[in-house]
């Protein structure tokens, strides 16, 4: 297992990625890969990814502004990826990539839910992104984090915790300063005890949906991001999330 990342993480890629000096979005994707998601739901996971990288692509508002960056917690303990690629904790890489050159990764399913240190690296790793960008004169929306969980917290041995009570504090404070808006979604069989982690991580924007909808969910993460640069207010987030959790894809409307 690993789940510390070094204290500072200096850009490894160019900003010159950029055709221009595009206000930077960072995106998070914080993903379940534990041995529950084994079978049909990693392989809907898979897939969903391979299409929404495409669609990313496609996206001229979204393909120079967003950067992506993916965090998973399962069988390889907790992990940062860069793009198809999982990075050695000791190297000090960022794992955010321009989203016009972003290729998804492809994920098996094993191990434990590791969704604490997760989600701990997943601040971080924004925190460490702000900084970068502060530090290149850049400016940047404020980032997003989606969770996605299909169970429990657990520690490395397997064994639920309740170690997540810790980030409870961080996360109130830090969405109530507004230094990034986290989702929180529970999928396929999720219980009512892990539905309330997620209610507890993201009071304003957590679900529980029925089956493995990736793909929409991740559709819900590109509209919340295109009204984010568009500057709109939170009862615009709340209606794509309401969307989203009823199933009804229609983010522009």
């Amino acid at each position: 297992m690993h789940s510390e990342y070094p204290p500072t993480l200096p850009a490894e890629y160019a900003d010159i990625e950029f055709e221009n000096n595009a206000q930077r979005l960072p995106l998070v994707l914080c993903l379940d890969t534990s041995s529950s998601m084994a079978g049909a739901p990693i392989q809907t996971l898979n897939d969903a990814l391979a299409d929404w990288t495409r669609e990313l692509h496609d996206d001229v508002s979204l393909s120079y502004s967003v950067e992506v960056a993916v965090i998973t917690f399962g069988g390889r303990g907790v992990g940062a990826w860069r793009g198809p690629q999982l990075l050695d904790p000791r190297t000090p890489m960022s794992p955010f990539v321009p989203a016009h050159a972003f290729q998804a990764p492809r994920f098996t399913a094993s191990g434990v839910t590791l969704m604490t240190e997760a989600l701990e690296l997943a601040m971080h790793v924004v925190a460490a992104r702000k900084a970068e960008l502060r530090a290149s004169g850049l400016q940047y929306y404020r980032p997003q984090i989606c969770l996605v969980t299909d169970g429990l917290p657990t520690d490395g041995t397997g064994h639920m915790t309740d170690s997540w009570h810790r980030l409870l504090p961080v996360l109130a404070e830090e969405q109530q300063a507004r230094r990034f808006r986290l989702y929180a979604i529970g999928v396929g069989g999720i219980t009512d005890r892990g539905e309330q982690v997620l209610q507890a991580f993201a009071p304003k924007f957590n679900a529980r949906i029925q089956g493995f909808p990736f793909r929409e969910l991740l559709q819900m993460m590109s509209a919340s991001a295109n009204a984010e640069q568009k500057g709109a207010g939170d009862e615009v987030f709340e209606k794509i999330f309401s969307q989203f959790k009823t199933q009804r894809p229609a983010w522009e409307s």
